[in-house]
């Protein structure tokens, strides 16, 4: 991965844009030698956001499943028939 200083951004902002756009690329900034923030292209960031969601839910249903909230397939086949009608 890349990393360009704060500074660097600043001063050559559209140049870095194009190149992650074209290389799709993370780009990690530095501010006074500490990460600050990473420069990510629009559809890889979209991408990470649905990826995040997706395992947001599997972690809730691994929680309900630790704790009990659980029902069974008939129970779960009858709540749904409610909105499958």
């Amino acid at each position: 991965m890349r990393t360009e200083l704060v500074t660097t951004l600043k001063r050559q902002a559209t140049e870095l844009l194009s190149e992650l756009e074209r290389d799709r690329e993370p780009i990690l900034i530095t501010q006074h030698g500490v990460p600050s923030a990473y420069l990510v292209d629009v559809e890889t960031y979209e991408s990470l956001q649905r990826r995040m969601s997706l395992l947001e839910g599997i972690a809730r249903g691994e929680r309900a499943i630790v704790e009990g909230r659980t029902v069974s397939h008939a129970e779960a086949k009858r709540r749904m028939g409610r909105w499958l009608k």
